[in-house]
């Protein structure tokens, strides 16, 4: 297992909050030991105190997502270097549970969970997962969805660096929202171009009748002076 795949903690975590609907589902311990998925034991040592702590380093990883949103790198990395520095990780190397075609182990990285508790067990994971990741793939790699409302962190896998929305919903969401800005549009220049139409027709017919009008006056001043 790469330890790039620890980055899945990060986004996890950050996710667990939906700042602009208001919306938070890591309210108890049950949640906090979700977010550890398969980890078990570690999941086990979650307290009541792990909600608030968590929901701190959440603030913190959400600002790693930011910065690398907004292009900024340098502050990006900073940001994930301090929850690194606070929370350190234990890598140890791993392989009896995955065996090749010839039963040898597979050697792999994996991060061995010490920490006195499980805030700083899923910090240190998070981090670190996430610094592999950003330092394997890119700080663009980093995305927050650009479907509005919806702020949630991805990590972009793509070959071509082209994802910009959370879910294949948002996706959809976002080109339906799109579709239907550029059908209000076009309605409204057509609308308009109708209305400066029949606008510059009205004031031909004006124009038109005013010369008429001016014709006739001519031709009355013309017969009052023969006779």
């Amino acid at each position: 297992m790469e330890l790039a795949y620890y980055s899945d903690y990060a986004v996890r975590l950050v996710n667990s909050e939906e700042p602009t609907r208001g919306k938070d589902s890591l309210t108890s311990v049950e949640a906090v030991r979700e977010l550890f998925g398969p980890a078990v034991q570690s999941a086990r040592r979650a307290t009541d105190a792990d909600v608030t702590r968590l929901r701190s380093v959440r603030a913190r990883l959400r600002a790693v997502f930011e910065a690398a949103d907004e292009g900024d790198e340098v502050r990006a990395v900073d940001l994930l270097n301090a929850l690194m520095m606070e929370f350190p990780v234990s890598p140890q190397i791993s392989g009896h549970e995955f065996r090749d075609a010839d039963g040898r182990p597979k050697w792999h990285m994996h991060i061995a969970d010490h920490a006195a508790s499980a805030t700083a067990g899923y910090a240190a994971t998070a981090s670190m997962g996430l610094a592999f990741h950003l330092t394997e793939l890119g700080v663009d790699r980093l995305g927050l969805c650009q479907a509005a409302p919806c702020r949630n962190a991805y990590l972009d896998t793509s070959t071509n660096r082209s994802r910009r929305y959370c879910s294949d919903r948002c996706a959809t969401r976002a080109n339906v929202a799109a579709y239907r800005a550029r059908k209000r549009l076009e309605t409204d220049r057509s609308a308009a171009a109708a209305a400066s139409e029949a606008e510059a027709a009205a004031s031909a017919a004006a124009g038109a009748g005013r010369i008429g009008r001016t014709a006739d006056t001519a031709q009355e001043s013309a017969a009052e002076t023969e006779r």
